[in-house]
């Protein structure tokens, strides 16, 4: 059975937070099937490195900084995407933060920072390259999710506020932007290995089950990026306004879940 429809080859995409964990996942994924891949980080230091990988895998990248929550930082970022590949057919939005607190304990600031990030992040890059997307005749965006958006994450409620109205905002641009030719999708991750998790949670490494250990409550970032590239491909033309869940399958006395109070 042939496989190219989930192929991303040739296409330009945009991935926003890409400097470690998931992000960065996603764009080598992403420049090592083919596609131009342009990405973006807060500090040109921390992105340039993984464009310079990548390069050197033989793909294509661009590295640009941006701050997500800038309006200008995010159009100067989509327009030199733009005219360094000649257009945009894929964006996925999934710079993003978070901290662990109780309810009581999150300032109004600190309230403030996390929906900024994750939220209007989100609003500010879907606006701008959805104007290319719907000039050129279509594309794919993918936001980035959580399923702690999906049920009750105590100590996270700012973060997951966030991530359960991303999931909102894609079923209404699927539907808004059908007519465009744009497909909105999301992914909702499960607990994943990156750097924000063991600076967080305390997971190491050497504390990960292999990747091809189904029944484990942590995940690789090549896990979401499996999804992601489906997602963008051909394969999934028949799919918009949907989140794709991907995580493990919890056992009972899982030791990450009783390590982490998440029983």
């Amino acid at each position: 059975m042939p496989t190219d429809q989930f192929s991303v080859d040739g296409q330009n995409v945009i991935v926003t937070g890409a400097s470690q964990g998931i992000g960065r996942g996603i764009a080598e994924r992403f420049a090592a099937d083919g596609a131009n891949v342009a990405i973006c980080s807060r500090a040109q230091e921390r992105i340039d490195p993984v464009a310079e990988s990548i390069r050197e895998d033989g793909g294509t990248a661009l590295a640009v900084e941006c701050n997500v929550r800038e309006p200008e930082d995010v159009e100067a970022f989509v327009e030199a995407t733009a005219e360094e590949f000649g257009g945009i057919d894929v964006l996925v939005n999934n710079a993003g933060g978070e901290f662990v607190a109780a309810f009581e304990d999150i300032s109004e600031n600190g309230w403030k920072s996390i929906i900024d990030l994750n939220l209007h992040g989100t609003f500010h890059c879907t606006q701008a390259a959805g104007e290319y997307m719907r000039d050129d005749g279509g594309g794919c965006i993918i936001n980035m999710s959580s399923v702690n958006g999906q049920h009750a994450a105590p100590n996270e409620s700012h973060y997951s506020a966030s991530k359960a109205a991303i999931i909102r905002l894609t079923e209404t641009l699927a539907v808004e932007w059908a007519s465009d030719g744009i497909r909105v999708n999301c992914i909702a991750p499960g607990l994943v290995q990156t750097p924000g998790v063991a600076e967080t949670l305390g997971i190491q490494e050497d504390q990960m089950p292999p990747r091809e250990t189904v029944d484990r409550r942590i995940g690789h970032t090549e896990d979401i990026a499996d999804v992601a590239q489906f997602l963008a491909s051909d394969a999934a033309a028949f799919m918009t306004g949907e989140t794709v869940t991907a995580k493990g399958v919890p056992r009972p006395g899982n030791s990450f879940e009783v390590d982490l109070g998440l029983q």
